[in-house]
């Protein structure tokens, strides 16, 4: 044997340990698939427990690691265990989690649980998550597009799980074609970095950029094309064309799983990429992001205006929260330097989070009010939700304060800490631009809450709630207003996690 390939196969290439929520992951997933094809009819509640003991599993494992605070390289550097990535993970876990809670008796009333399709639900949401794990710790370019295409796939096959219902596979086929238009983009933009570089190593890319060893021009076409293509996968305009149509046409759960968990992975994916390997060409993806900020606070908080179904008006909400997240990615570098890079960075990883939980909770609210036969998706099914329900109706509006970024809830935090890594750069017209669209955005989260409290109620059924979603609801009402009012764990672990990732 070639002993050159003795020394590249050391035990350290080839450690499994970083990659044990992984492998639990994998295994778990297929004994859940395995187990349910031999459950009755009713009997899927079982599957739901074992997703969720799952989630639990993987957790555990993780938060071993993030306490541990180490970073540890393996599979040839292809696979990075860092802080950034076990935080990350672990709201990733958390986001899925709730989502399986609240979509549990949606998904059963729609006959999602039924039939052949069975517990497919459970294990394509653990397969998509699968595909964000392996995207947060990639450190290679390879890795983290087939991480990228595991959670795609999937989630186009949970698109689509309603096959008997027309809007959904209309939606289904939407993000299948520009899902795969997006993939195309990455890919060329990928092929050209490597051209360029001739590594898709992350780290060496990074060292060839920085001795200008690589091709600058065709490393900016490369650049170009992968940026497009995290656009697409963000939502970002003017590569937003699926988000409304799809959100709306989705199963409510369904959209769920694409709206939250999958942020967390695409704000890991553009740290990889754009500032742990190609941070020497700053000053070429900062304008772009720019670009793509300024168009997504602009489109996504003045269509969301004119919209009376509220899962597109969420939709568009999130294409201008977006904004601000490609706000604090392209303030970490001035003028050339990365000196304020930890705290811009992790205050576009706090924004990340906080949208993340706010979203959670308010589909989880439109999936409440949902039931057997009806979709409580037009702002108007919310009139007196206040008589109805009026704890829900607190947590629904706290939760609207929270996405319009009022004090002091989570939202509010988070907008204040871009808009300081913002004012940080000397750009203070966009710092202005960013708040006076919050402004105009903050009109069509108080009419929400206007048609909660003040609207006469058209549906005064009592609402019949699992009690684990009552329980999920409640806590994540309560968590983005505990985490605007006290701030400081979450953000300090976001800048611990960020600092400890970009110094190692």
């Amino acid at each position: 044997m070639n002993p050159m390939i003795n020394t590249t196969l050391s035990a350290a290439s080839i450690n499994m340990a970083p990659l044990s929520a992984e492998i639990f992951l994998v295994v778990a997933s297929c004994a859940i698939l395995l187990i349910d094809m031999f459950l009755k009819e009713g009997k899927r509640n079982i599957t739901y427990v074992l997703s969720l003991l799952t989630l639990v599993g993987c957790a555990v494992i993780t938060y071993g690691d993030f306490n541990a605070g180490t970073t540890t390289y393996t599979f040839f550097n292809m696979f990075v265990s860092d802080p950034m990535a076990n935080l990350l993970k672990l709201f990733t876990y958390l986001a899925v989690g709730i989502t399986l809670v609240y979509s549990r008796q949606y998904s059963g009333d729609r006959g999602m649980m039924s039939g052949n399709m069975g517990g497919e639900f459970y294990v394509l949401a653990l397969f998509t998550m699968l595909g964000q794990m392996i995207m947060i710790s990639g450190n290679n370019m390879l890795p983290i597009y087939l991480g990228l295409e595991l959670m795609s796939l999937s989630l186009y096959a949970l698109v689509a799980m309603r096959r008997d219902h027309a809007i959904s596979t209309e939606a289904a086929m939407k993000y299948f074609i520009l899902g795969s238009l997006a993939s195309g983009f990455m890919l060329y933009g990928i092929s050209m970095i490597y051209g360029a570089t001739g590594s898709l190593d992350i780290s060496t890319i990074a060292k060839l950029t920085a001795a200008n060893a690589a091709n600058h021009t065709i490393l900016v076409f490369g650049l170009v094309f992968v940026v497009a293509g995290m656009a697409f996968k963000l939502g970002a305009v003017p590569f937003h064309m699926w988000v409304p149509d799809v959100y709306q046409g989705s199963p409510t759960g369904v959209t769920l799983l694409l709206g939250a968990a999958p942020k967390l992975a695409s704000f890991a994916m553009m740290i990889r990429i754009l500032v742990e390997g190609l941070l020497p060409m700053a000053f070429d993806w900062q304008q772009m992001l720019l670009a793509l900020a300024v168009l997504s606070l602009a489109v996504g908080n003045l269509t969301a205006i004119s919209q009376t179904n509220i899962k597109r008006m969420l939709a568009y909400s999130t294409i201008a929260q977006l904004g601000f997240v490609l706000l604090g990615m392209m303030a970490g570098v001035t003028n050339g330097s990365a000196a304020n890079a930890a705290p811009a960075y992790s205050a576009a990883m706090y924004y990340t989070i906080t949208y993340v939980l706010t979203t959670l909770g308010s589909f989880g609210l439109v999936m409440m009010l949902a039931r057997s036969g009806f979709e409580a998706e037009e702002i108007a099914d919310f009139k007196g939700l206040a008589k109805r329900s009026p704890w829900y109706a607190l947590v629904m509006t706290a939760l609207m304060f929270s996405l319009a970024g009022v004090p002091p809830m989570m939202g509010f935090m988070a907008k204040w800490a871009v808009l300081q890594a913002v004012v940080a750069t000397g750009q203070y017209w966009l710092a202005v631009v960013a708040v006076l669209f919050s402004l105009i955005g903050a009109f069509y989260y108080l009419r929400v809450v206007k048609t909660i409290w003040f609207d006469e109620a058209v549906d005064v059924s009592p609402i019949k709630t699992p009690l684990d979603m009552r329980v999920a609801l409640s806590l994540n009402g309560v968590l983005v207003v505990l985490l605007g009012v006290m701030p400081g764990s979450l953000l300090a672990a976001c800048l611990s996690a960020m600092t400890q990732t970009l110094g190692s």
